[in-house]
């Protein structure tokens, strides 16, 4: 829980800076009305509320951030606007520019995909590849932008562009009066400053709750020391959110607005995007998905309304299809299992029927004669199983092992 602020006492991000934004943004961005899942609560046992960020125009929230930066603009004031992302952000700047009348160059590290590169040229903007990571094609567009003397577009540190995600608490306030909880990813901190501030500004009293992946703890890292510190290293597969130090800005904004800041692992955002795409039929980037992780592993509590934000849903294909692999397997639905069997005819016939005994649906099979802990006589057999749920994978080796095979969870 963190240190209780009052917000009387809290004015960074101005009722009038976010009635502004939400002014500039009206007929920019896609509407995205929150409504109440009836697959996620009925699993969860509690009312889930999602706010569809992920189905707005670039596919994440960003554009509300960058567009009303850009519209703050004064007219001729610049006309080459730099900024630096692995994806969001840079799509986000790019459609602001092109509304705006600017040309914007991005800065991405070489390692972005490539499905995010060509839909920020898409909407006009030159990307410079840069780096192997964020930070390096950060500090490129910081050093350019300094040269050349255009304007620089931050991810997060900035007031307009959190008034502009603000714009997204107020219609929570306004679409799920009802909700106790709001949770909300957290990678820079732009969002949730943003989203805690609508909130706050639109009177609404729902606590607030970050999410950061385990693997990029920033957040929390800069409220143990009071003060943004850079992580050595960020290590998750929500790259949108794989954030080595937030702000100052967005830190006062946490320790004033947010209750409290949880993580997830991994495994559990996989499992929250196989849900999105299963139950609601969503297509949930790793970072977007986030929130709703961290609900369905507990980390939440209470059982009332809890609203959920959705932020983004820009996932190269060929990662998702990984991840929905991955998040397979971590909610029990696929299974490696490595079994040793005579090295005779007949003892992959005797493994086949017992695996369709115990209703499994094999999907694989390879045998691995060299290299193994099998005998001279015996052969390991690898095979990949689909199951029904965790329990039904937890039985499968010791149903082998009461048939009389020697198994074991592939790793």
């Amino acid at each position: 829980m963190l240190a209780p602020v009052s917000r009387d006492s809290w004015a960074v991000i101005t009722s009038q800076a976010i009635s502004d934004a939400a002014r500039r943004l009206a007929g920019v961005i896609r509407p995205t009305p929150a409504a109440t899942s009836e697959e996620l609560s009925g699993l969860m046992g509690r009312r889930i509320i999602i706010k569809p960020e992920h189905l707005q125009r670039t596919g994440s929230f960003k554009i509300r951030g960058a567009y009303n930066r850009l519209a703050a603009l004064a007219p001729g004031e610049v006309s080459e606007v730099i900024a630096a992302s692995a994806g969001n952000h840079a799509q986000g700047v790019a459609l602001a520019s092109a509304l705006c009348g600017l040309h914007a160059t991005i800065f991405m590290p070489t390692g972005a995909s490539l499905p995010k590169i060509e839909a920020t040229r898409g909407h006009g903007a030159t990307v410079e590849l840069v780096g192997t990571s964020v930070d390096e094609a950060i500090d490129a567009a910081r050093a350019a932008a300094a040269a050349s003397g255009a304007l620089y577009v931050p991810p997060f540190d900035d007031d307009l562009v959190i008034a502009g995600q603000a714009t997204i608490g107020v219609e929570l306030a306004e679409e799920a009066p009802e909700a106790e909880v709001v949770v909300v990813p957290v990678g820079g901190g732009g969002l949730i400053s943003g989203v805690a501030a609508g909130l706050a500004a639109a009177g609404h009293r729902a606590r607030v709750i970050g999410v950061e992946a385990a693997g990029a703890t920033a957040m929390l890292a800069a409220l143990k020391a009071g003060t943004p510190s850079k992580l050595a290293t960020v290590d998750t597969i929500a790259d949108g959110i794989a954030v080595r130090a937030v702000s100052a800005r967005t830190l006062e904004h946490v320790q004033a607005l947010v209750t409290t800041i949880v993580t997830v692992d991994d495994e559990q955002i996989s499992a929250a995007m196989l849900v999105l795409l299963e139950r609601c039929k969503w297509v949930v980037e790793p970072a977007g998905a986030v929130a709703l992780a961290a609900v369905m592993a507990g980390a939440v509590d209470g059982d009332g309304p809890v609203a959920v934000v959705c932020s983004g849903g820009n996932v190269d294909p060929l990662l998702l299809s990984r991840l929905i692999t991955h998040g397979l397997l971590a909610a029990g639905r696929y299974f490696i299992v490595r079994v040793v069997v005579p090295d005779r005819p007949g003892s992959l016939a005797a493994l086949t029927a017992k695996l369709g005994e115990l209703g499994l649906n094999l999907l694989t099979v390879e045998h691995q004669r060299f290299g193994t802990r099998a005998g001279i006589n015996e052969v390991e057999v690898v095979v990949t199983l689909e199951t029904r749920d965790p329990a039904h994978r937890d039985a499968i080796v010791p149903a082998l092992e009461d048939a009389g095979f020697r198994a074991e969870p592939y790793h």
